[in-house]
């Protein structure tokens, strides 16, 4: 083989899409899926449509931008095979690593308090109102769900990776089930509140406000960076020693795009799913009663009977099923990120 020839051939290779690509594509997909698509459609939804259309527009910035920054942050370490934590030493020293890692720790772990409360609340809705059955004892039925998740979590990380795969992609095949389902009965009461007349970008319930807290929802909607530097080791150790860093991070950023605009496409059609068939008022209602669509779709007399009678037994379920795996991600997300301070074996999760 001529020189040139193994020039083009290099290039072909390296400009080739690989398998492993869409498997992680896919990996961050499903890692981003949080507990913010359920509260998103109410929060973005309950000012109207001109700050849902906002959204729509920064979402996908957001999502790529942020997680790019982070793969860069960890592509720029100088042992392939660091992680986060690693890297976060060599340049910011020992000191500055313990404090950035504990920062991070403390961020993520009051949400598992936080989850505790809502897969309990999730729970006792479901028994009570969809299943019909009497009210149980709400310190029992929270002992005993937090017990449940304790049982998985004592088998270790494996385990939990793995019951996670489970349920990530049914909640993500229901997600886009029940937008198509919604679309029979969208309505233009949306459309028919927008009056540009009386529209305030500041205040209360102005545009801007809307859109701020919109889009501190949408971090939880749009979130993979626990798995980032995971996957940035795996590219690494896949393409660095062949193709250089440059290399590995253009790829790097063409999967966390294409994850981006994925993830962006599902979550923004079940949020204007939910807008057009919800009223302006049933909005207001929900925002007031602070629960996710879902939620609130499984009340009685919220949408059309017909709706409800389809599928309103498989909302409740769908909820609870999406906590439980929230619960175990954010406690993989606190276990990364406190993994090297205190040792934690074989923290980091891979696909």
């Amino acid at each position: 083989m001529s020189t040139s020839d193994s020039i083009v051939s290099s290039q072909t290779k390296q400009s080739s899409w690989r398998k492993s690509d869409t498997t992680w594509t896919l990996g961050l997909f499903g890692t981003a899926i949080g507990a913010g698509v359920l509260f998103f459609p109410i929060r973005a939804g309950f000012g109207g449509l001109i700050p849902i259309l906002l959204m729509l527009v920064l979402a996908y910035p957001i999502a790529f931008y942020c997680h790019r920054a982070l793969a860069r942050l960890c592509l720029s370490g100088s042992n392939p095979s660091g992680n986060i934590t690693e890297t976060v030493e060599e340049h910011f020293g020992k000191t500055g690593g313990v404090v950035i890692t504990f920062l991070y720790f403390f961020a993520i772990c009051p949400l598992l308090w936080i989850y505790g409360v809502t897969i309990t609340n999730t729970f006792m809705t479901f028994w009570e109102n969809q299943l019909g059955f009497a009210p149980l004892n709400r310190g029992f039925v929270a002992l005993f769900l937090l017990l449940l998740m304790a049982f998985v979590i004592w088998f270790g990380k494996d385990l939990m990776v793995k019951v996670m795969s489970y349920l990530v992609w049914p909640f993500i095949a229901s997600l886009v089930l029940i937008s198509l389902s919604l679309i029979p009965y969208w309505n233009s009461a949306v459309i028919d509140q927008v009056d540009l007349g009386s529209l305030s970008l500041t205040g209360h319930d102005g545009i801007l406000i809307t859109v701020w807290l919109g889009i501190s929802i949408m971090v939880f909607s749009f979130n993979f960076s626990p798995i980032v530097s995971s996957f940035v080791v795996s590219k690494r150790e896949e393409y660095e020693k062949d193709f250089g860093r440059d290399f590995t991070e253009r790829k790097c950023s063409q999967i966390i795009s294409r994850a981006s605009m994925l993830m962006v496409a599902v979550v923004m059609f079940f949020a204007f799913s939910c807008l057009f068939t919800l009223s302006p008022a049933n909005m207001a209602e929900a925002k007031a009663q602070n629960i996710p669509v879902l939620s609130y779709l499984a009340k009685p007399l919220c949408v059309h009977d017909r709706y409800q009678n389809n599928v309103r037994d498989y909302t409740g379920i769908c909820g609870f099923h999406h906590r439980t795996r929230g619960y175990l991600q954010i406690f993989l997300r606190s276990l990364s990120g406190d993994a090297g301070r205190l040792e934690w074996p074989d923290s980091e999760v891979r696909l």
